[in-house]
């Protein structure tokens, strides 16, 4: 009679599995509370601990680690192997369904303590997976409740085949790299206040792992040459954590726009009435804006840019509704991203038959770092969430800004932290709102960010305010915004010719605030 042995904590589609198994003429070893689980449900099974004729131990801690359990998993199907176990009174275990303590969620749990992390880390479980994916020449390894059914079936029609025994072991291996490797970051990221940054195992040490799952073949990357396969950090993972409600398939540039358009608009998402729209168009945002309803936060953005919205990307932090699906009018749309769809919008955005529609699943930005590769390594860095906590903004000007230019002030220089670097924002308020008139990135230099942030305002630039995500090396940049008909600056400061800017606002009366922060994305 085959033999598996079942130990998993999720519990998942398990007895309908064992059932199948026992139909099958399976014998089935448990461990303490899988067991109690198959006897609960009136299916015959053999508690690990009667197998090997050896108690669990230490609470728990031991139950599968003997072996008579590891042997008859890595026992190969040759006599050899076959005598030395018949010698010991063992025999061949032909598959292992087996799932993980849930280290991961542990952890993301709120005041989580290390003796709590420490007790999720599965030993056994993971020692059955890799011992069975090992030897998946002859053993069938389940470690995902979500394959029971096709394993059951490939046994109804008369056995497992080789192929779905080395996906199977693949997709073990996987699971366990992932999980030691969040184990790893866990402990690796913990603060002791005894720490030595000079120890040869300080933090910095510490190598860099990642386990990414991959989610779609992409047609190609960024051009028809270039090949591209988008990867999540979470199995079965969709496009950025989300799903995808209707459209064609998601290509690479789409993806990138989405990511941009969705980090914007999340941003602007710390308070319950800021309901806000990005519109980004290659990568860089062309319309932003916060108002009272959705739509006329979309209208808004839309008209910071018109013509670059055309075929951009669009994402809200609000539910996308029928309203808002009606202004889109005639303007063509490659995405949206939204936390959710309504009935009436879907119906509304069904006639675009190739507008991707992705659903998301809450407003957090996850990870928190940001990974970029460079020739020969890797770049990581937190994600810039905005001005560091100890942040005082001064007003150095003659005029200090009214309340409608420090509430626009603030906006733009939130936008800033999403536009490429020299990074010039022009925004101003409006009745139902607040959003960008002319956003400038990009250039190697300032003065033409400036430039070109004025160009695309045109006459909304007079009473608009400008926030740049550095200092100004020179006072051009200020002598631009002047003839433009800005009223009011933010910017980080901090230049040895801040003195000559500040003249340039002065003489023309403009408001200037510095931050003492910088927001550079380059």
């Amino acid at each position: 009679m085959p033999k598996a042995i079942l130990s998993v904590h999720d519990k998942t589609n398990l007895i309908p599995f064992a059932r199948g198994l026992r139909e099958l003429g399976w014998t089935l070893i448990a461990s303490g509370g899988t067991a109690r689980a198959l006897r609960e449900n009136q299916i015959p099974v053999t508690e690990v601990a009667e197998y090997t004729q050896s108690p669990e131990i230490l609470g728990g801690r031991v139950k599968t680690l003997h072996p008579a359990i590891h042997g008859g998993l890595l026992a190969r199907s040759n006599d050899n192997d076959l005598k030395e176990l018949q010698q010991l009174n063992w025999d061949y275990i032909d598959l292992v369904a087996v799932n993980l303590y849930p280290f991961e969620k542990t952890i993301a749990q709120e005041n989580v303590t290390l003796d709590d992390a420490i007790e999720n880390i599965d030993i056994g479980g993971v020692t059955l997976i890799r011992a069975a994916a090992k030897n998946f020449q002859r053993v069938t390894l389940v470690c995902d409740p979500n394959d029971y059914e096709n394993v059951l079936n490939e046994l109804r029609e008369g056995g497992v085949k080789d192929a779905t025994r080395k996906n199977l072991a693949v997709k073990g291996f996987s699971l366990t790299a992932h999980y030691d490797t969040t184990i790893h970051s866990y402990l690796a990221n913990l603060q002791s206040p005894i720490s030595n940054p000079q120890s040869p195992i300080s933090n910095l040490q510490s190598p860099l792992r990642l386990t990414a799952f991959p989610v779609q073949q992409l047609r190609y990357g960024e051009n028809p040459h270039q090949r591209a396969t988008l990867y999540s950090f979470e199995p079965n993972g969709g496009a950025l954590g989300g799903r995808v409600l209707q459209g064609k398939e998601l290509s690479y540039n789409n993806l990138l726009d989405l990511d941009a358009a969705w980090r914007g608009v999340v941003s602007f998402s710390d308070a319950r009435d800021d309901t806000s729209v990005v519109i980004v168009k290659h990568l860089s945002p062309c319309g932003i804006a916060s108002a009272k309803s959705l739509r006329a936060a979309f209208e808004q953005a839309r008209a910071s840019d018109p013509i670059s919205a055309f075929g951009g990307v669009i994402a809200a932090n609000r539910a996308f509704d029928a309203e808002t699906a009606n202004a889109l009018g005639e303007l063509f749309v490659e995405c949206i991203a939204a936390p959710a769809f309504t009935d009436d919008a879907r119906e509304i955005l069904a006639k675009r038959k190739n507008l991707r529609l992705v659903e998301m699943p809450d407003l957090d930005i996850e990870p928190r770092y940001e990974l970029r590769t460079i020739t020969r390594g890797i770049l990581k860095q937190d994600v810039d969430f905005g001005d560091p906590e100890n942040t005082e903004w001064k007003i150095i000007s003659k005029r200090a800004p009214s309340e409608d230019e420090l509430r626009a002030l603030k906006f733009a220089w939130k936008v800033c932290q999403h536009v490429k670097s020299n990074a010039i924002v022009f925004a101003r308020n409006f009745e139902n709102g607040i959003a960008t008139v002319g956003i400038g990135g990009g250039q190697p230099n300032r003065v033409d960010c400036v430039k070109i942030a004025a160009e695309r305002a045109g006459e909304q630039a007079r009473g608009a305010v400008m926030a740049s995500d550095a200092f100004f090396p020179f006072p051009d940049s200020v002598e631009v915004a002047a003839r433009a008909g800005i009223t009011a600056i933010i910017h980080p400061g901090g230049s040895v010719r801040d003195a000559d800017s500040l003249a340039v606002a002065d003489a023309n009366n403009i408001a200037m605030v510095v931050t003492g922060a910088r927001h550079f994305r380059h």
